[in-house]
């Protein structure tokens, strides 16, 4: 069946192409805004685009419309973040950080994450990812309501028990555990996670102040 993009909206684009290009890995960004407040937020449209030099490209939409999201808008304004990979371990952790906070609430703490200092970057990583990439902003392409973000990977942090042999930069792509294997979208715990919206959850240290849980569909977050 022929579906013509240039005939139907735009949502409904993106429902046919995220319901077919899949799996995708997820990027668990941190980011931070100028006076340092932490933003953790995973992003289906994802992937890595160079080796040389080493560049990560990340799809992030809008919270509503003429509103970057605060990833993005922590991104232009310091012009650093970090990429955390996701396990299946840590998937209900990845979805908590998905919850659409009001932009001051630290996403880490209400996941119960840990946050670890970066070296060549102001973000921190998190401890509890297998793999961390440190980014520096190369551009961001304006998609209209979206903006596609090029960083350049400038240090990388892989848990050791992945590493098969450092001198050669040998990593033991993770298959065997369920545990350890990197969690893409479309990957069994992600829909258990996803069947859990729209629901309220306290906000940890904010007695009395609700999130709504609003991950849509195929892992769009905040």
């Amino acid at each position: 069946m022929l579906f013509d993009f240039k005939e139907i909206p735009g949502k409904e684009c993106y429902k046919l192409l995220v319901s077919t290009v899949t799996p995708r890995p997820i990027a668990w960004v941190v980011s931070q805004d100028a006076n340092g407040v932490l933003n953790a937020a995973p992003f289906s449209f994802f992937n890595v685009f160079s080796g040389d030099p080493a560049v990560v490209a990340i799809g992030i939409g809008n919270r509503k419309p003429g509103q970057a999201k605060d990833s993005r808008a922590n991104i232009r304004e310091t012009g650093e973040f970090v990429v955390n990979l996701v396990s299946e371990a840590n998937a209900e952790a990845m979805n908590i950080t998905g919850i659409e906070f009001d932009s001051t609430v630290d996403e880490l703490e209400q996941a119960g994450l840990t946050s670890l200092p970066s070296a060549r970057v102001k973000p921190p990583r998190i401890a509890e990812s297998p793999v961390a990439m440190e980014c520096e902003l190369m551009q961001i392409v304006d998609l209209g309501e979206s903006g596609l973000v090029l960083g350049r990977v400038v240090a990388m942090h892989v848990r050791d028990d992945l590493v098969l042999d450092a001198a050669n930069h040998y990593i033991d792509t993770p298959q065997k555990s369920r545990a350890r294997r990197p969690l893409s979208l479309g990957a069994a715990g992600i829909s258990a996670a996803r069947r859990k919206s729209n629901k309220k959850v306290a906000l940890s240290g904010r007695p009395g102040q609700y999130a709504t849980w609003r991950l849509l569909e195929n892992g769009r977050s905040n």
